[in-house]
């Protein structure tokens, strides 16, 4: 197997995979910060900790309704115009946060950013299908999503530090123009084909996937989409996913309020302690698409090479995540919640690589199915875990209904098979 690592990041697939990267790291400055920012804006609008779960929540009802929506559409229309479309809504959507002065105005903002990311990982993964080599799926997926993790550890003491200098509506004004500007350099750069790219040479053609047409056979007929096929390969690894999304959503959501309420902290520390988790998750995400694909080249087994790598990321952060609950000392806490996020994370890679194996034609739906799982977790997860807060005056009792779904997650996962690919047929 000809090795293709050292050449993922060079020449035009290259720069097409790291145009990827910066998106996953913006799109996720613009989820988390309104995180950062909680507590300043629950004072200044008077809100409760239910009413705040609501407003970090309704990023995710659009961002779970459009998933396979968008995903759909990324596969018919092409990743350049449907990740340019995605990202000025989006863009938007994070102004317009600049300027809201109530609940339902925060709402209305999230619900924008929420309807641009909805389905922009199921499209970028339709974009990989084409750019990124079989053997080095795992590794993509997984640098990816270290990118967007990466987003999640610098937003909280970027956020903490323009706040004294341009407010907390400032910071998500800058972030709104920065937005804009992928989108340009996206539209600019990015060919659906490979071959259509002015950069791309005949030896990185070479390495790359044939290309498919996401609409169109060779003869011009148009492709059906075997949704009810699609949908039973991947329920497994939805639900799978939903678990990962259930516990990384108390991160993005309640990491900085955990630190501030339960140990009594101020926001500028809390978001010190808040990114130095987040570095365990951008380590994770690279160690564990690497080590499915290393797993895959090694054994040739496609099946355990994902699955087993599931398994590991959850029991471990199973096991440290527990600490939270017997463990008072604000350290030793952020360690392990370190420890628990960086196994959690190494699951990313194996998971996003599944709807590529599965279905390469209609990776974009299929990975929708799996997406829209994140949308649901974006949702439930920070209601619930306000809701419990409320109740009960614990901020760790969450994290033990974050185990139990993870523990859940193992189970499923054994009905999890990238190994048996679904083909889409033709349209007569």
């Amino acid at each position: 197997m000809q090795p293709v690592k050292a050449k993922i990041f060079s020449g035009a697939p290259g720069k097409v995979f790291l145009l990827l990267c910066a998106m996953y790291f913006i799109e996720y400055v613009d989820r988390v910060n309104l995180s950062v920012a909680a507590p300043l804006i629950k004072g200044e609008f008077g809100l409760s900790n239910t009413k705040l779960g609501v407003a970090l929540a309704a990023f995710g009802y659009c961002y779970t309704t459009f998933q396979i929506i968008c995903g759909y559409l990324g596969d018919r229309i092409g990743p350049r115009r449907m990740l340019a479309i995605s990202g000025i809504f989006w863009t938007c959507g994070t102004l317009l946060t600049g300027f809201t002065t109530g609940l339902a105005g925060l709402i209305v903002a999230r619900l924008l950013v929420g309807t641009g990311e909805g389905g922009t990982i199921p499209v970028a993964t339709r974009a990989m299908s084409n750019w990124v080599a079989r053997e080095r799926r795992g590794f993509a997926q997984g640098f990816t999503h270290s990118a967007s993790r990466a987003a999640a550890a610098l937003t909280p003491p970027l956020v903490v530090a323009m706040i004294p200098f341009i407010g907390w509506r400032g910071a998500f004004m800058v972030m709104g123009v920065i937005s804009l500007l992928w989108v340009v350099v996206w539209y600019s750069y990015f060919r659906d084909d490979p071959r259509m790219h002015k950069g791309v040479t005949p030896e990185e053609l070479a390495r790359l996937p044939v290309y498919s047409d996401t609409a169109r056979d060779e003869k011009g007929t148009r492709k059906t989409v075997p949704w009810l096929r699609l949908f039973q390969r991947m329920i497994p690894v939805t639900l799978v996913f939903f678990a990962h999304a259930w516990a990384l959503w108390m991160y993005l959501s309640w990491l900085p309020s955990f630190f501030v309420s339960h140990f009594h902290i101020d926001l500028k520390h809390s978001a010190l302690y808040t990114g130095a988790i987040f570095v365990a998750a951008v380590i994770g995400n690279t160690a564990g698409g690497s080590l499915t694909d290393w797993l895959y080249q090694k054994t040739g087994k496609l099946n355990e090479s994902r699955r087993n790598v599931v398994i590991l990321a959850f029991a471990g952060s199973i096991a440290f995540m527990s600490c939270v609950l017997f463990v008072h000392n604000q350290a030793i806490v952020t360690l392990s919640l370190a420890l628990a996020l960086f196994f959690l994370e190494l699951s990313c890679g194996p998971i996003f690589a599944t709807p590529m194996d599965v279905a390469p034609e209609h990776s974009g739906v299929a990975t929708g199915f799996v997406s829209t799982a994140a949308g649901l977790g974006s949702v439930i997860s920070p209601i619930l875990f306000g809701y419990i807060v409320d109740k009960t005056g614990s901020y760790t009792l969450p994290f033990l209904v974050s185990m139990c779904v993870l523990g859940m997650g193992i189970v499923v996962s054994f009905w999890m098979r990238p190994d048996k690919p679904v083909r889409a047929a033709a349209q007569h």
